[in-house]
């Protein structure tokens, strides 16, 4: 099931996606929908006739992993030269106001970066209260899906002392949606389609059974002595094919629109500002 935060006609509400149009329930966010249930609460809007917002407002840093695909830390030999392939995974976080919605603009922050980059990714959103999580539990602590795109200012991120922080964190950087999807609805994680374009020109496109380290170990390891809380935002990591590794590099400009796909979940489409 699809669950969206909407805006129509000066109202803000929450609502379960059927086709292409949306029905209003009484629920307060996606996610209390997906943990509570929800009743309807209207007749049906046509998605065309309001405007999507972040499925999401997280309260805590929005978590990260890098490096989880390994033609991706492959790639990465242009920028960084040779390293050891990670024998655990790499977490970093990006500041909560990163995140827009599915369609909102990206700032291009012209005089704080020329190297924006992209990085298609799946969104994880966490539904319990949870610490050390073990292989057989882990996904049961998961309540949802979304798309998410990661994207990175490179020459802030790389010139912070190995510290990704302050180049994966400026505004408007976390574009996530459309909706979310109620992890029931996705029967294997690890087997879903990704990829992202640029204009039309697809940049990125892969399957998340290449990720080196999949969601149970990911979140098993996020968890081991660190509580992770309903809401909190999980992003699993990127595929081949970002703008700082192709010759000669690419970065994101103004008037660019940048589309994210993530099989069973949607597209979001976010214009470069």
């Amino acid at each position: 099931m699809r669950w969206a935060k909407y805006a129509h006609e000066g109202t803000v509400a929450t609502g379960r996606v059927e086709g292409e149009a949306v029905v209003p329930t009484d629920a307060p966010s996606p996610l209390a929908a997906v943990l509570d249930g929800a009743a309807d609460a209207g007749t049906p809007i046509a998605l065309a006739d309001v405007a999507l917002m972040a499925p999401l407002d997280p309260i805590r840093n929005v978590l990260c992993v890098g490096w989880n695909y390994l033609p991706h830390f492959e790639e990465g030999a242009v920028v960084h030269g040779d390293r050891e392939l990670p024998t655990r995974p790499n977490f970093f976080s990006k500041m909560t106001g990163s995140v827009i919605g599915p369609f909102d603009r990206i700032p291009s922050h012209q005089g704080v970066t020329e190297k924006l980059d992209w990085e298609v990714e799946l969104g994880v959103v966490i539904g319990k209260q949870v610490v050390d999580l073990t292989p057989e539990n882990a996904l049961d602590a998961v309540a949802g899906y979304v798309v998410a795109q990661d994207i990175s200012a490179r020459e802030v991120q790389l010139k912070r002392g190995g510290q990704w922080f302050k180049g994966k964190s400026l505004d408007g950087t976390c574009p996530i949606g459309p909706w979310l999807v109620d992890a029931k609805a996705i029967d294997d994680p690890q087997d879903l389609d990704l990829s992202c374009s640029v204009n039309g020109a697809v940049k990125q496109s892969s399957n998340t059974r290449h990720m080196i380290f999949d969601i149970v170990e990911l979140l098993v390891e996020l968890s081991a002595g660190s509580t992770l809380y309903p809401g909190d935002l999980f992003l699993s990591g990127t595929p081949e094919g970002v703008g700082q590794s192709r010759t000669p590099p690419e970065f994101l400009q103004p008037g660019d629109v940048l589309e994210s796909t993530v099989e069973g979940i949607g597209t979001i489409r976010n214009p470069v500002a």
